[in-house]
């Protein structure tokens, strides 16, 4: 992943039903004219963005509908022609969130600021299904000595929040800035440490974002420090270097995300490549086509999706705010839609 801060909110968000079965899933074709707003949208972009990753899937329809979106066409033309919207269902409330990719600032030699290692796996913990606790790793001298920092950055709480996202860019003293993704775990089970302050009774759950979190920990430097251990799973990184920095991080298609078109979804309902039309309800409505081309482990469902909302603090604040209902609608090839239509009289 990717992908999808992620983990927190959706730790948080999830319902307390069990996971669907077969037979609740449901599916619906709709109409163009059945989908609020979609003569309003910008075609083109969302066209551009399915071009990104459209050669890289699977099906003769997929494959067909890809080549014939590389000649150019009209882009709203070219989605009413060739695609039906399907609602697919589990009987459970549509949820959205976001996420972003942090910019620590950070350097490629330690010094008094920059302190905290950015480490690669060490070659111990990859042949291991379950290798040191997050605890082990830092409070003993095991990374030390090796080679293993990629670099060293000046604050661990955006460290930990980088370890959730999975991905990231360094930002170096001289203006330059590295990209990091993920290489792999120690293969401990993620605890979330929003739920933890809110079994603690410290927050309600509805208070708990990434920055509440981070200026609790900050706050309290040694039980701050002792919430961080509660997570014992680490993630270990590489260097990406062959994405430019300009460009989004990688998702699960091996290829740049883009900012306010790209969402996580859950493969097992959502083909990824596959364009889907959110309806996003609460404080600011969203209405667009975007394209499925990320997951995350806990995005689980065919109504749950993560916005992509960009780099940097900006975006994370707009993703870390976003956790509105409403409902979302996969584009299919035609025959493939109609072929997925749930019998009326199951």
């Amino acid at each position: 992943m990717t992908g999808a801060l992620r983990a927190i909110l959706l730790m948080l968000a999830l319902s307390s039903a069990g996971p669907a079965t077969a037979a609740d899933i449901r599916h619906e074709v709709a109409d163009f004219s059945d989908l609020p707003r979609w003569p309003n949208d910008d075609h083109a972009a969302a066209l551009s963005v399915f071009l990104e990753t459209c050669p890289d899937m699977t099906g003769a329809d997929w494959q067909a509908l890809c080549a014939l979106a590389q000649t150019g066409p009209e882009p709203r033309t070219f989605f009413e022609l060739f695609f039906r919207p399907v609602l697919i269902s589990d009987g459970r409330s549509a949820l959205f969130t976001g996420y972003f990719e942090p910019e620590l600032s950070g350097s490629l030699r330690p010094d008094a600021r920059y302190r905290h290692p950015v480490y690669r796996m060490p070659p111990e913990a990859r042949d291991a299904s379950v290798w040191l606790s997050r605890r082990e790793i830092l409070s003993s001298n095991v990374m030390a000595g090796r080679g293993l920092e990629i670099a060293w950055v000046d604050d661990p709480v955006e460290l930990f929040f980088l370890q959730i996202q999975g991905s990231g860019r360094i930002r170096l003293p001289d203006g330059r800035v590295i990209r990091v993704g993920y290489a792999g775990s120690n293969g401990h089970p993620y605890r979330s440490i929003g739920v933890e302050l809110v079994q603690r009774g410290i927050y309600k759950a509805h208070q708990v974002s990434a920055q509440v979190i981070k200026n609790w920990v900050r706050r309290n430097s040694v039980a701050g420090k002792e919430l961080l251990f509660h997570n014992p799973s680490y993630v270990f990184f590489r260097r990406i270097d062959e994405v430019p920095p300009e460009r989004g991080p990688l998702g699960a298609m091996n290829r740049s995300v883009t900012p306010g078109r790209t969402i996580a979804i859950d493969p097992g309902h959502v083909p990824l490549g596959a364009p889907v039309w959110i309806e996003k309800d609460g404080r600011d409505p969203m209405h667009r086509l975007m394209i499925a081309q990320d997951t995350g482990s806990a995005i689980n469902g065919p109504q749950r999706a993560d916005i992509f909302f960009g780099t940097g603090d900006a975006a994370g604040r707009r993703a870390g705010k976003l956790r509105d209902g409403g409902r979302m609608l996969v584009l299919m090839p035609i025959q493939r839609a109609y072929a997925m239509l749930t019998d009326p009289f199951q």
